[in-house]
């Protein structure tokens, strides 16, 4: 078994309505790379990463003379001829590596008969439980514009009542904290049976957070999740406010999870299955983490669904997996997966047990969807379009108006 070719293909599919954070916006679609590696025996493996386009792609192709006749059950050393020091300092290789590793497990399950699960270890529980993950949207085609309390609640009441969610994690860092400390109480109040969870996305000073903290800590929290930035200030919150901590921003590599757990700076590390180099790498994390008794999470970064796979035979190996997940995917109105998106039952998403990832990519949909990429384009992550001359400039308080509920007239949204 060995590979014979790989592919990358740009998609962007569309969201049901643009994504405020703490830096700008999503500016109603998530591009994505896909990636396929092929078989000498004609079957192919599927994997995914972020972001896209033609330096994208290429940056995948390039690799083929690493890749071209190599096993991929061999995944020791594909992590070694692709992520070894060198190669990671000057070509930051840790999200091809992801994608391409996602590839070969999905390649080789085929191969094999197995689930990715049972070729990695074997899975501890059948389904994962995830988060309703809210956040402030721009109006678009009828869906989105909330951004007050009441609106806030309403969205969540929605998503439980059609997805059976019973945590609730608030992307903040995009209006003032007062603002939206109120949204996160009309969420305790409205949900009371429920746990939170507040993400500002680290842009909060180390006393801001330490404040917010305290005025929330009453509530039913899971953890508070990178409310201000760096390894350091993460220890300083922690110390100074009584809500465990969680991040998936300053905790994203060994060293940093070495100096995590020997400082005591962080209770909760959120798992990603490419922001790590892969689903290998992301069990190894958490298995450091359960040998000194702390939780492990599994973060979202804006997934379809064959990385949402991944996400699943992860979450269904991680002993210390302690709280509901985190995912994107409710967000989206379609997916590349023939069959379409995978369902939500009581807030959980069913493990995979076909072969491999699990899930097969559709290729009229990567033709759709590779179409409206070159149709849309690409967008700066970090731009707002309702304020086009600011900039996420840390600590600068600017925070946004929460009255404006749409950008019109901006070309740049997909139509």
């Amino acid at each position: 078994m060995t590979i014979t070719d790989i592919k990358a293909t740009t998609v962007a599919v569309p969201l049901e309505a643009p994504l405020r954070h703490s830096a700008g916006a999503h500016w109603g679609r998530f591009i994505r790379t896909i990636v396929e590696v092929v078989g000498d025996d004609g079957l192919s493996g599927w994997g995914e990463l972020g972001g896209g386009g033609e330096s994208a792609e290429a940056s995948v192709i390039s690799l083929k003379p690493y890749l071209l006749g190599h096993d991929p059950l061999n995944l020791e050393q594909l992590r070694w001829k692709l992520m070894n020091p060198t190669a990671t300092l000057y070509n930051n290789r840790l999200q091809l590596h992801a994608a391409i590793e996602m590839a070969c497990i999905d390649l080789a399950g085929k191969r094999l008969g197995l689930p990715a699960h049972q070729i990695l270890g074997g899975a501890l529980r059948d389904k994962v439980e995830f988060a309703s993950y809210l956040f402030f949207r721009y109006e678009e085609g009828g869906a989105g514009g909330e951004t007050n309390p009441d609106e806030i609640v309403a969205h969540a009441r929605n998503l439980k009542e059609k997805h059976g969610f019973r945590t609730h994690k608030l992307k903040g860092g995009h209006f003032d904290p007062k603002h939206e400390v109120a949204v996160i109480r009309a969420l305790a109040e409205a949900f009371p049976e429920d746990t939170l969870r507040l993400d500002p996305n680290g842009v909060w000073s180390v006393e801001e957070a330490i404040r917010i903290g305290r005025s929330i800590a009453d509530l039913n929290n899971d953890y508070f999740e990178d409310p201000t930035w760096g390894l350091e200030g993460m220890r300083r919150v922690r110390a100074g406010q009584p809500i465990p901590t969680a991040t998936n921003m300053v905790v994203v590599n060994f060293e940093q999870l070495t100096q995590c757990i020997l400082h005591d700076q962080v209770d909760v590390v959120l798992l990603d299955t490419t922001f790590w180099g892969g689903i290998r790498q992301s069990i190894k994390a958490a298995h450091v983490l359960e040998t000194f008794q702390r939780s492990a999470a599994v973060h979202s970064s804006g997934e379809l669904g064959i990385q949402l796979a991944s996400m699943l035979h992860l979450g269904a190996m991680l002993p210390n997996l302690n709280f509901a997940a985190d995912a994107h995917y409710h967000h989206l109105t379609d997916d590349i997966l023939k069959g379409g998106k995978l369902p939500y039952r009581n807030g959980c998403i069913d493990v995979p047990t076909d072969p491999g990832l699990g899930v097969e990519p559709c290729r009229d949909k990567i033709a759709q969807y590779s179409e409206f990429f070159r149709k849309t384009g690409g967008y700066a992550y970090d731009r707002d379009p309702a304020r086009p001359g600011w900039y996420s400039i840390w600590p600068e308080k600017n925070f946004a108006n929460p009255d404006v509920k749409t950008v019109s007239g901006d070309q740049s949204w997909p139509k």
